[in-house]
């Protein structure tokens, strides 16, 4: 009897010693991938006009984070040219559009791609609304209203109007937009006045340097230069195609997920409200 328990006991002991092992390396593994991601640098793909606010919100939300959040690393362009690079595999983790069309088309994508129901694919999310405003550093804007503005646009047959490229720049389609629906904008384009710029970061660079007499660009990049009064004017936002932005979680990193809710958390929609943007509900 005695011979038996004696043997039960070693088993026992074997049995257990070979349980913490295994929790042991689960928890090594564990570890080594939170470290892993906490490693890799998150990689954003945002929309020109975000250039002025994005690196505010990026330095609060790594300040919230303890320990500190993982490096993030943004690129920024016309929101077309960026769902270009995503389709033709450019490892980003997060796209942040300038309008809702292109993160929607990739979502599906992704979903028609998906290799079985099972694997998991994010859907689009509204996280601004922009504003569109005219620029200028060579003539005085102070004043004008939806009548006199087109009647200023209209009256000086040798001035130069820039937009983002429409088919790029969701700011550039909505400029488009607002001047098609003035009854302007065929007249303008017969002119050879308006002068396309490949998106609305290019836009604005062109009115503010002077090479332009007008540019349509975003209310941010002026909030963000603190433009005085007389050099722009903020179109009423119902007088053009709303700029809702969005965006779309790619990755299935933790951090992708945790970044895009700040986000649309209160605390980033501050940043968004301070920097010229409308609040989304």
């Amino acid at each position: 009897m005695i011979k038996l328990i004696t043997i039960s006991s070693a088993c026992l002991a074997l049995t257990l010693t070979a349980c913490s092992k295994e929790q042991t390396a689960e928890l090594v593994q564990s570890d080594t991938d939170n470290a892993t991601e906490q490693s890799q640098t998150l990689r954003i793909a945002a929309a020109a006009n975000l250039s002025d606010v994005l690196p505010e919100i990026i330095a609060a939300y790594q300040a919230d984070k303890t320990p500190p959040a993982q490096a993030i690393d943004v690129t920024y362009a016309s929101s077309g040219k960026l769902y270009a690079q995503i389709t033709s595999g450019a490892p980003y983790d997060i796209f942040l559009s300038a309008n809702q069309e292109f993160p929607a088309k990739l979502a599906k994508e992704k979903l028609d791609n998906a290799k079985s129901a099972d694997e998991a694919t994010h859907e689009s999310f509204t996280y601004t609304q922009g504003q569109l405003a005219l620029y200028s550093v060579n003539k005085s804007l102070k004043g004008l209203n939806t009548t006199t503005l087109n009647a200023l646009l209209m009256s000086e047959s040798d001035s130069k109007i820039t937009i983002a490229n429409p088919e790029l720049a969701p700011y550039g389609k909505s400029a488009q937009a607002y001047l098609q629906s003035q009854n302007i904008f065929d007249t303008l384009t017969e002119q050879s006045r308006i002068i396309q710029a490949e998106n609305i970061g290019q836009a604005f660079q062109y009115a503010h340097t002077g090479n332009v007499d007008y540019g349509f660009v975003a209310q941010s990049q002026l909030t963000a230069i603190k433009a005085t009064p007389e050099q722009f004017y903020t179109l009423a936002p119902d007088a053009y195609p709303p700029i809702l932005q969005d965006g779309l979680v790619i990755s299935d990193t933790t951090a992708a997920t945790d970044f895009s809710n700040y986000l649309r958390s209160p605390a980033g929609q501050q940043y968004f409200s301070d920097a010229g943007y409308l609040a989304i509900e």
